[in-house]
């Protein structure tokens, strides 16, 4: 029986919808996760057809189970993973078990943000940066000579806007690395400078050494105590002085990685200096990502990067074009939620294909953190980007979380 393997998936957003893909494609699924959670809502992944309890760090662990499936009959075409760092993890699994048409190297490389600076470190497109490694500090004088404020301080592996902190100045500085050492005493601490500028995400999927990109979308950040993205506006068609210094920038980085096939994102921002790659990662976007690709374009990014796993040649050719906006919604206080009114009222506003929310009564809702605190979202398609933008909000506008205030003992 012809089979893929996931390693991890949320419940919602890309990663889960690329199992879904994956089912429609005729094949049998396999997740391997170590989220229990996951185990005793099983009859809520009807589309998974196997579920296996496995420690996804452990690759001998999962090696066994990949033996265990083969003694059993399954067919493992690909092994594969839309979740942060198990994209890695994965496609060792594949070079073991077989044919993997993506380099463990390069993802690798490309997970760990300091081994990505450091490859791309002589390009226009890479920020000032320096490298705190672990048990060591600068003096601060040192650290000032190189960099102004504010700056950005990261753990190299960080998702989803974890543990990026921003420092104003010399005694947040020392507080953020301090906080970063203490959490992660055995990790690096990347210092880079701040880049002003609008910031804009590129999805591409790299096919026998020829990128396609699959949507170019700008950004809205929420600055609280993180750098949360709330709105994405995908285009339709991108104007072109973007569209070029992207292109240009997307192409160095697939030379730079000697990357031949795979699938990844860059977060970009247009400075007065041109363009700075914020991040990279070798996936796909989680959230609401695929949703809005296919909203704007017609077709499904995630059985896309599949056929592309799978040894086939992946088509981005848009079926139609649409402007779209997509409004995350986040909260501003903590507390317990009791309800959430106007979900209903928003999917059946002007424009909207989608609404999405997340957490479910009881659930403990706080301000953003991460990525994974935004509780819903709208994706709103429109005749112009200004359009689409509009019809989102004022869509999510109608939705409430209506949250019980925690009484302190």
């Amino acid at each position: 029986m012809n089979t893929i393997v996931f390693v991890g998936t949320n419940k919602s957003g890309s990663s889960r919808e690329a199992i879904q893909a994956a089912e429609r494609m005729g094949y049998f699924t396999v997740l391997f996760t170590k989220n229990e959670k996951q185990l005793r809502q099983r009859n809520e992944y009807l589309d998974v057809h196997e579920m296996i309890f496995v420690d996804t760090d452990n690759i001998s662990e999962m090696k066994n189970e990949v033996n265990r499936l083969k003694s059993k009959g399954k067919d493992i075409q690909t092994i594969v993973s839309f979740i942060d760092s198990n994209v890695y993890q994965a496609s060792i699994l594949c070079d073991v078990f077989c044919p993997n048409r993506l380099s463990s190297r390069g993802i690798e490389i490309m997970e760990n943000k300091e081994q990505t600076r450091n490859l791309l470190h002589d390009q226009p497109y890479t920020p000032k940066f320096l490298v705190i490694q672990p048990g060591e500090m600068d003096s601060l004088e040192t650290l000032n000579a190189q960099l102004h404020f504010p700056i950005m301080v990261k753990s190299p592996k960080s998702t989803g806007s974890k543990d990026v902190l921003l420092a104003k100045g010399n005694e947040q500085l020392k507080k953020q690395i301090a906080s970063l050492q203490e959490k992660n005493p055995d990790e690096s601490i990347i210092l880079e400078e701040y880049i002003e500028g609008d910031q804009y995400l590129v999805e591409a999927l790299v096919y026998n050494n020829k990128v396609q990109i699959a949507g170019i979308c700008k950004q809205e950040i929420t600055q609280g105590k993180r750098f949360i993205i709330t709105g994405y506006g995908v285009y339709a068609d991108v104007p072109s002085n973007l569209k070029t210094g992207i292109e240009n920038v997307l192409h160095s980085i697939i030379s730079q990685f000697g990357m031949i096939n795979g699938a990844l994102h860059l977060e970009l921002r247009l400075s007065k200096n041109g363009w700075k790659l914020i991040e990279i990662n070798p996936r796909i976007s989680g959230g609401a990502m695929n949703k809005m690709i296919q909203a704007a374009f017609g077709f499904n990014l995630v059985e896309e990067t599949l056929k592309l796993y799978l040894g086939e040649s992946p088509s981005l050719k848009p079926k139609c074009k649409n402007y779209v906006f997509t409004q995350y919604l986040v909260v501003s206080k903590k507390g317990v939620l009791e309800k959430v009114t106007g979900k209903k009222r928003a999917k059946n506003s002007p424009g909207v294909v989608d609404v999405y929310v997340k957490p479910k009564k009881g659930t403990k809702l706080i301000p953003p953190l991460s990525m994974g605190h935004r509780y819903a979202y709208v994706i709103a398609v429109g005749a112009s980007m200004e359009e689409a933008k509009q019809l989102a909000q004022n869509a999510a506008n109608e939705i409430r979380f209506h949250l019980i205030e925690e009484t302190k003992e």
